[in-house]
């Protein structure tokens, strides 16, 4: 089978030297990707990926990001500025925005297909050099032109809902999937829209008991937003979503952990032994015909970071790097 790519995405929630520290860990293990998420109220994620530009040399380093928080003309020049630094290695992964950033700052998750796809058309439009004026449905330029020049960026697509995995399928270079069990309903909406970009699954892993009783108090994420294919295939009936964000509304993440279970778990990521999981691992690859694997990093400590990089290594083995 073809080569699997190894990338990974830092939820900023450590010390900016940390977040820096720890890509040039991935890199000195051999990883090709890096996303960092732009969450807000987290350390700016262009600044830290412009530090960590500058200490390393190899592997893509992108941004999380989406149209609402962050204006995609303001996002197309940070990303430039991202990509001289790095010498030509920076990406964009585009999402529709989470209730988690929005809320906090007044902001509505209104008309997401258009502010996604007139993103992707702002961004490429800029990235030419030339001067731009353009109407889309939510956004224009009149007159805008980069004093960077003209950039090659590849821009991938996160998504869930069946519209935005057809525009994936369209007009994105990539498709940034979540949920194993999903994976192959949501390709299939991706290939509904085309069938060109590059796949790539982002998970967390979960291969001793400390993690999958953590994973249990992350699944709160897992079922916010998520469309109603999504929470079918993950197992949730009707009832069981209600008593969930009763419990995420009343006592937060930690509260709706005692109602899922390993099963639940399971079917939402890649969970076991660490054979199950290396076993699993390469199951989801080749069913699905992944040309990436993610994995999620969430939580401060370099060290059990450094460690679940180097596992995740492992568990692909190098037959399939």
């Amino acid at each position: 089978m073809p080569a699997t790519l190894v990338g990974l995405q830092i939820i900023p929630t450590m010390p900016v030297g940390e977040v820096i520290e720890t890509i040039q860990v991935a890199e000195g293990l051999g990883y090709d990707y890096c996303m960092v998420a732009d969450e807000g109220f987290m350390h700016d994620v262009y600044t830290t990926l412009g530090a960590a530009a500058g200490v390393t040399d190899r592997i893509r380093l992108g941004a999380v990001t989406n149209g609402y928080t962050r204006h995609p003309a303001v996002a197309a020049a940070a990303l430039a500025t991202v990509n001289e630094l790095s010498g030509g290695r920076a990406f964009v992964t585009l999402v529709a925005g989470g209730s988690m950033v929005l809320h906090p700052m007044g902001l509505d998750r209104t008309s997401p297909l258009a502010v996604m796809d007139d993103t992707i058309e702002m961004m490429r439009a800029l990235w030419t050099g030339r001067a731009v004026t353009w109407q889309g449905r939510r956004f224009r330029l009149d007159g805008a032109q980069l004093s960077t020049g003209p950039h090659d960026i590849p821009i991938w697509v996160g998504a869930r809902g069946e519209r935005l995995l057809r525009l994936a399928g369209e007009k994105a270079d990539g498709v940034v999937l979540m949920a194993k069990a999903d994976l192959g309903d949501a390709l299939d909406e991706v290939r509904r829209g085309g069938d060109r970009p590059t796949r790539i699954y982002l998970d967390r892993l979960a291969f001793t008991p400390e993690m999958i009783e953590e994973a249990k108090e992350l699944y709160a994420y897992a079922i916010m937003d998520s469309p109603a294919r999504t929470l079918g295939n993950l197992g949730i009936d009707d009832a069981t979503i209600a008593r969930m964000h009763q419990a995420l509304e009343s006592g937060g993440p930690a509260a709706v952990a005692p109602l899922v279970t390993d099963a639940m778990v399971a079917a939402y990521q890649i969970a076991g032994t660490r054979v199950q999981c290396r076993r699993a691992l390469h199951d989801v690859v080749d069913v699905h015909r992944l040309d990436a694997f993610f994995v999620n990093i969430i939580s401060p400590g370099l060290d059990a970071n450094r460690e679940l990089l180097g596992d995740v290594v492992d568990l692909i083995g190098p037959e399939r790097r």
